[in-house]
């Protein structure tokens, strides 16, 4: 092993040695790279932002002491991710705004002087999408899980008939599963994954790119994921004393302002009087999604509703951590 790294006398030759070597207290570089991965999970950046090497090509650490603590901490606690992550969030550090403060001289944040901001992880977006709307399946483990996707995406690699594999779309609850358990066809990303950056599975990835495209904006607005969920949330509002400021709280954990509640009340009554010319383009909007709609509901006003709730679904700040 390397001089730097404590020796691997004494550690059996298999992989239940080499995991007590590196979990072992003379090897300081297993725990620093573990709570510099959780660290960049939650603050977008890891102490050290080059998380795939802490080697001489590798940078320096912009607080040292606190990747130091929070390695022992993780070492010292039975290498518990739930402590580890909850001394993260509770901290007052995290739990900063993320306001751009003209006063500080660091645009990067290296300081954490302000909360990190950052676009989520192409799973949290959609899964988001599914809470939001009292959809997710909380099951947890089993097969794969195959939710809406576009057809005959697989088509173009497919071999010949006789051996052609076909995407079937899952029905129930297999739909509003968690993002993890979606499947993806080697070489083939789910599109709406893709598009938010997620990395085929070919190769273990220790940092995602972070783009902005117009496609994003169009999976959000065209995809039914969205759509369903829009339109549940407008049902679950609907029973309110305010079912705009209710669907806004719900998306966003806040209130929405003055000049918010106007833009989203006019809204409101402009999708409104539309659908109430035009009940038929009510009914298409409530059809889409596997979810049944509440028949007891006008459907104008839910579909008005639907529409408020979808656009604030594609807010920058719904997908942004802030």
């Amino acid at each position: 092993t390397p001089a730097m790294l404590p020796d691997f006398d004494g550690y059996s030759g298999n992989r239940l040695g080499l995991a007590q070597w590196l979990t072992s207290s003379d090897n300081p570089l297993f725990a620093r790279v573990a709570v510099n991965r959780l660290w960049q999970q939650f603050f977008g950046i890891g102490l050290v932002d080059t998380p795939d090497n802490f080697g001489m090509q590798g940078t320096l650490p912009s607080h040292p002491l606190l990747l130091d603590w929070l390695a022992v901490e993780f070492r010292e606690n039975d290498w518990d991710l739930h402590h580890l992550i909850r001394a993260i969030v509770l901290s007052a550090t995290y739990r900063q705004s993320s306001d751009f403060r003209p006063d500080l001289q660091d645009s990067d944040n290296r300081l954490l002087a302000r909360g990190p901001t950052f676009r989520l992880p192409a799973e949290m977006i959609r899964d988001q999408a599914l809470v939001i709307g009292d959809l997710m399946t909380r099951h947890v483990g089993g097969p794969s899980a195959m939710p809406y996707q576009p057809e005959g995406v697989w088509e173009d690699l497919n071999a010949p008939d006789s051996h052609a594999e076909t995407y079937k779309q899952d029905s129930g609850p297999g739909l509003y599963r968690k993002s993890l358990y979606t499947y993806w066809r080697r070489g083939v990303l789910h599109p709406a994954m893709a598009v938010f950056d997620a990395p085929n599975r070919d190769v273990c990835s220790v940092e995602r790119e972070s783009t902005n495209t117009p496609l994003q904006a169009l999976v959000i607005l065209h995809g039914p994921t969205y759509i369903e969920a829009a339109r549940r949330l407008a049902e679950i509002s609907m029973g309110k004393a305010d079912p705009i400021a209710h669907s806004f709280h719900a998306i966003l954990s806040r209130l929405p302002d003055e000049k918010e509640r106007q833009i989203l009340g006019d809204l409101h009554k402009a999708r409104l009087a539309r659908y109430t010319e035009d009940p038929t383009a009510a009914a298409r909007l409530l059809a889409v999604g596997a979810s049944l709609a509440d028949p007891n509901l006008d459907a104008s006003q839910v579909a008005a509703l639907a529409d408020v709730c979808h656009a604030v679904l594609n807010l920058s700040e719904t997908i942004t951590r802030k």
